[in-house]
């Protein structure tokens, strides 16, 4: 095999593990991150429910969604911070700038990454892609619950 040819294959195998890692790290992080928000809305929100504090489960429903915000920003954040471990960018807020524009797939910058280096952007892109899904799915349950509590607040209300 000639030597360009062994060098591209290396430099996306090297892309490519990386990149794994990445989603991987980013994903364990993200997973652990909801579940903790979900597990302390539903404890609060029953508890609340058995007590007909319907406004607090209110609360609890829309301060979840600021803390998965805030989990989110979290994981551009360490995406910016591996871009920056590996040389890749210098400028900390380009890389954070530019993890943010490949997690949410919005693409508002332009690739500041190296030569060789360019499908980092992809693995970037699928971690927002599977985590802002996984975000969605947990955020669909919770609005069970907050329906549940506007039906036990307003079941007496005529509209």
């Amino acid at each position: 095999m000639n030597p360009p040819l062994l060098n591209f294959y290396n430099s996306l195998l090297t892309n490519i593990a990386l990149g794994i890692f990445g989603l991987t790290i980013i994903l364990i992080f993200h997973g652990s991150a909801i579940n903790r928000v979900l597990m302390r809305f539903e404890r609060f929100t029953k508890q609340n429910l058995a007590k007909k504090e319907y406004n607090r489960v209110f609360f609890h429903f829309y301060s979840s969604f600021i803390f998965f915000a805030i989990i989110h920003i979290l994981e551009i954040l360490l995406w910016g911070m591996f871009i920056l471990k590996l040389d890749l960018i210098d400028n900390a807020i380009e890389a954070i700038l530019f993890a943010g524009s490949c997690y949410t797939t919005v693409g508002f910058i332009a690739d500041l990454l190296p030569s060789g280096w360019k499908s980092l952007a992809f693995f970037i892109s699928f971690t927002g892609l599977f985590s802002f899904a996984w975000t969605t799915s947990v955020m669909f349950g919770m609005t069970n619950t907050y329906k549940d509590a506007w039906h036990l607040k307003y079941a007496d209300y005529k509209w």
